[in-house]
């Protein structure tokens, strides 16, 4: 299939990779996959069996007057463990790379089908300032988009993070989540080609 270039020009790229069915149930499979793996999860604290000292009973059984203990540790004691401690957890969803794969190359089907991929020879800026990037973003009509270049381009992704709807990343860092949490995608041809090359 033929995608057109900003400018006019045309270019051929895969259908395998670029005209494929839309696979709702995949591509939220993919986009929860990518948000757990992002959770920390290392929050964690002592249960009475891990904190330290209390091998002792503190006092005799009985004949003291006051209530019976059996360690220092105990969760109703000051310093002692937590009831219901925290622990760490990994909260990561397995998918297959092939299904992951298969996710992203249904999104950017889609994206096609519905007009919403911009693709541009260069998104490159002489310098980083927010005034070109938006007045490159009125040239493109864009006003909530993801901007994806070939390479890190720090002059982009300077200039764009001060802009409001709009977010830039390299070829390379592509995601399903920030693919559909735009209106728009504009990327790069060399961008574009070597997504496709790590797709097919």
């Amino acid at each position: 299939m033929e995608i057109i270039v900003s400018g006019g020009d045309k270019v051929s790229v895969s259908d395998e990779v670029f005209d494929r069915d839309y696979n709702e149930g995949l591509i939220h499979q993919a986009v929860v996959s990518y948000m757990a793996a992002a959770r920390s999860g290392t929050s964690a604290q002592k249960t009475r069996s891990e904190v330290s000292g209390g091998g002792a009973k503190p006092w005799r059984q009985k004949g003291t007057g006051r209530a019976r203990a059996g360690t220092i540790r105990s969760p109703i004691w000051r310093s002692g463990g937590i009831t219901f401690a925290s622990k760490t957890r990994d909260y990561t969803k397995k998918i297959n790379k092939k299904m992951y794969r298969a996710a992203i190359r249904s999104i950017f089907s889609k994206l096609i089908k519905e007009d919403r991929l911009i693709v541009v020879n260069k998104l490159d800026l002489s310098e980083p300032k927010t005034k070109l990037m938006s007045q490159r973003l009125v040239e493109l009509g864009v006003d909530d988009a993801l901007l994806v270049t070939n390479e890190l381009n720090s002059n982009v992704f300077l200039a764009s993070r001060n802009i409001k709807n709009i977010s830039a990343i390299d070829a390379s860092a592509i995601n399903p989540l920030d693919l559909v949490s735009f209106k728009k995608v504009v990327i790069e041809l060399d961008a574009l080609k070597a997504v496709e090359g790590r797709l097919q």
